[in-house]
């Protein structure tokens, strides 16, 4: 294995163990298909606690990982620690700011995330929400694209994005999405006060629960024949608007 990815992983049972109980942070576990014993079940209490993503693969994927003893446990560590939602905004309240909260509703592309985080730091966004499940994670090369503002700025990672909607709706922030549906143009917004901003998928965009969630939902206007922005790029249109009072 190359050096940058040995960096990102811990394995061994009895290493992962470990690992959780020191508070690492983890993006997931590979745990091999059918794998038992004691040291296992004492992992699973820890990764349940913990709320740790477990999936569940065939003993070659990790062989083809690591070459040495794994033991059927590869955990990919975090390079940099998660945040909690509402410690996070109340961080900010505190300093007497208007809260700007991004959220990403399943992107799952490293580059993708990694081109948002930079665009979202030098635009002033507060903190970045993702799900625990099928989205980016903060990698190494998540990092390297972000130009290092994965470093800079928090993100947090929860079980639920409608439960993080709702959490901030209570905290008094206006929910904005950018989805094609709407009708509303993008130069139409009226964006002062704390915010949060839902973007979506690469492939589908905002989960229709969310959409239901929102105060507002806007889309980009485009004359072009493609018709489609990278989200990335969609990301820094409507960060650099909603920041303009």
């Amino acid at each position: 294995m190359k050096k940058r990815d040995q960096e990102d992983i811990t394995f061994g049972i009895r290493s992962v163990i470990e690992a959780i109980k020191e508070g690492k942070t983890i993006n997931k576990i590979l745990l091999q298909k059918g794998l038992t014993g004691e040291l296992v079940k004492e992992m699973m209490v820890l990764v349940q606690k913990e709320n740790i993503v477990v999936q569940k693969v065939p003993v070659q994927k990790l062989n083809h990982m690591v070459k040495r003893n794994h033991q059927g446990v590869i955990a990919m560590v975090s390079p940099v620690a998660y945040h909690s939602i509402d410690w996070m905004v109340q961080q900010v309240y505190e300093k007497g700011e208007d809260p700007f909260i991004l959220i990403l509703d399943r992107v799952k592309d490293v580059r993708n995330f990694g081109a948002i985080a930079r665009t979202a730091e030098c635009l002033g966004v507060h903190a970045i929400v993702i799900p625990n499940k099928d989205a980016a994670l903060i990698t190494n090369d998540a990092i390297k694209t972000s130009a290092g503002a994965l470093f800079k700025i928090p993100v947090c990672k929860v079980t639920s994005l409608s439960s993080a909607v709702d959490f901030l709706k209570g905290c008094g922030l206006n929910i904005f999405a950018c989805t094609e549906k709407s009708d509303t143009l993008i130069n139409k917004l009226e964006s002062a006060g704390p915010k949060a901003l839902i973007m979506g998928s690469e492939e589908d965009g905002v989960d229709q629960k969310l959409l239901k969630m929102t105060d507002v939902n806007f889309k980009i206007p485009m004359s072009g024949t493609i018709a489609s922005l990278n989200v990335s790029v969609a990301c820094g249109i409507a960060i650099h608007k909603l920041m303009s009072k």
